[in-house]
This record gives structure tokens, C-alpha cells and sequence, in this order.
């Protein structure tokens, strides 16, 4: 009796799955992904340091694979650039690694938010919409994004 071929890879590139790869950085919080968007130099790197040191674990920096299964995103590193993350004025960094993990919550931190309580937004990528938070500038962003991810918002 033939062996069973072994079961796919889900971190590695399948033909026919349609795939984004993003400059961004993403994190995973208790398994699931914040993806943070922002044209470079805008601090997502740094971003995904402050919520690594609040206890979140590396899925991707500078580049993010992203592909949709079941409308879930999912988010995993480029192997060439797992378990990598830069620290502007440090180096390159080690780190632990989690994914692919499903996308949760994206954070843009090119958009500004002004507004105290700000509305509702979404983001949308490969037909799958999240949450999506826009940048206060304040310092408790990184705290605010790790209970968002474990306890949601009161709409």
C-alpha cells in the first residue's frame, strides 16, 4: 500500500492559492494576528517590538505573507525573513516565532486618529474584512492593542 503524501505546508506558498505579500509587521496575540500597516520609517517594526515585550510573539517584520482560507486571513513570514525583526539603532533580532496565524485587527499607522473615541473602521484584504485602528501618536497604543486583542471594544 502506497505511504499518504504528507499534508501541506500551511506557511508555504501553495499553487493556485492566491497570496499577498505587504510591507508590514505583524504579531500574534494568544494566536491571532494584528497586522500593522504604514509606509516605512513609520515605526511598525517598532510597534511589534513594544507588543512583543508585552508578552505577543513575532509572525512577520518588513514583509508579510498574507492569503485567505475559509474568509479568514492569514498571516505568515517570508522564509527568508523568519524570526527576523529589525531594531532601528540595535540591529536585526532574533526572535520567537508563531504563524500562520489568522489576522485579527489591523493597525495603520500612517492614518492619524484624532478623535478620542473614534468610529468603527474596517479593512479589507483577499475579501476578508477586520477591525482596523488608526494611529493615536500616544505612548498606551501598544497597551491599548493587546486588550483590544484580549477583551475587544465596547461599541
Amino acid at each position: 500500500m502506497p505511504a499518504s503524501a504528507p499534508a501541506p505546508d500551511p506557511a508555504t506558498p501553495q499553487t493556485g492559492r492566491e497570496e499577498e505579500i505587504l510591507h508590514a509587521s505583524c504579531v500574534a496575540v494568544d494566536g491571532r494576528g494584528v497586522l500593522i500597516l504604514g509606509p516605512s520609517g513609520s515605526g511598525k517594526s517598532a510597534l511589534a517590538l513594544q507588543l512583543m515585550s508585552l508578552g505577543a510573539v513575532l509572525v512577520a517584520d518588513d514583509r508579510v505573507r498574507l492569503w485567505a482560507e475559509n474568509g479568514t486571513l492569514l498571516a505568515a513570514a517570508p522564509e527568508t525573513l523568519r524570526g527576523l525583526i529589525e531594531a532601528r539603532g540595535v540591529g536585526i533580532l532574533r526572535a520567537e516565532t508563531a504563524g500562520p496565524v489568522p489576522v485579527a485587527l489591523a493597525v495603520d499607522l500612517a492614518a492619524p486618529e484624532p478623535k478620542r473615541l473614534p468610529p468603527e473602521r474596517r479593512f479589507t484584504c483577499l475579501d476578508c474584512e477586520m477591525p482596523l485602528l488608526h494611529n493615536p501618536g500616544m505612548g498606551h497604543f501598544s497597551a491599548a492593542i493587546l486588550q483590544y486583542m484580549k477583551a475587544g471594544r465596547d461599541e
